[in-house]
């Protein structure tokens, strides 16, 4: 059986008593990171008592995980094993989806454990009352690239959460502010740790704001839904107007951050 185990993301007590449970039966950890794994189950050994029987930790993360897959004797799973990535919930922008579709793929019994999870704390802490939102999870590092995801969730129609590294966060701000200084966004950082630290409000102000601020660690962004002046135009609108073929296109492509050509030779 294996079991996907959620770690905390800052706050070691967010560990849950079920997943300190099955640590203590596994016998094979797939890991993330095994230095990262390793003094992660150390420090719950110390201030939870916990009495482990691991016998082999395996490094699985994004730049093996096919390839060790492909590996893999399904016999391994006859034991008790468990997937740990470093830090919050396996398959959310970390690995471990490749690992789920195997077992489907080779009906091998798996679960995925609730647990710590910064997109969904982030939300939660926006105050922005919406149904819906949408999670890009970092944008591209630079480029065109990272200009189109970043206008698609600007004016996705929804509450849109980020990823940012604090090296690239105050040009994240400023990228924003140039398109849209009067959005409002919600920030959080270091979320669980004792260092934590939130805000809210115009990104204009924000990015005033953290230029004098100390913004090392790990940040989430949560960026408002457009209002409906805001809104985008739709690509039904692009395909409504009197135009050629290649001007629309080039316009199709702004919207869907696909290449001019693709957009061109699905108008044909």
């Amino acid at each position: 059986m294996l079991y996907f185990i959620p770690t905390p993301i800052g706050n070691l007590e967010d560990i849950s008593l079920r997943s300190l449970n099955l640590l203590g039966k596994c016998e094979i950890l797939f890991c993330e990171d095994t230095r990262v794994t390793k003094k992660l189950i150390h420090l719950l050994e110390e201030r939870f008592s916990l009495k482990t029987n691991i016998k082999e930790f395996i490094s699985l993360h994004s730049h093996n995980e096919k390839e060790l897959i492909q590996k893999l004797d399904k016999s391994i799973f006859e034991q008790e094993i468990a997937y740990l990535s470093d830090a919050g919930m396996p398959c959310v922008s970390d690995p471990g989806c490749f690992l789920v579709d195997y077992c489907l793929k080779n009906n091998i019994k798996y679960e995925i454990l609730p647990g710590a999870n910064a997109v969904t704390l982030a939300y939660a802490s926006s105050g922005f009352c919406e149904s819906e939102f949408l999670f890009l999870g970092f944008l591209p590092h630079k480029g065109n690239d990272r200009d189109k995801k970043l206008h698609n969730a600007l004016f996705s129609g929804y509450v849109t959460v980020l990823y940012e590294s604090p090296h690239r966060l105050l040009k994240l701000i400023e990228q924003i502010c140039n398109i849209d200084e009067r959005r409002e966004i919600f920030l959080i950082k270091e979320a669980t740790k004792k260092f934590e630290e939130s805000f809210r409000g115009d990104v204009l102000d924000i990015y005033k704001l953290l230029r004098s601020k100390n913004i090392r660690g790990e940040w989430v962004i949560v960026l408002n839904s457009a209002t409906k002046m805001e809104t985008s135009i739709t690509i039904n609108d692009i395909k409504s107007l009197d135009i050629p073929k290649k001007k629309m296109a080039k316009l199709i492509s702004k919207v869907t951050g696909k290449s001019v050509k693709e957009c061109y030779n699905e108008l044909l």
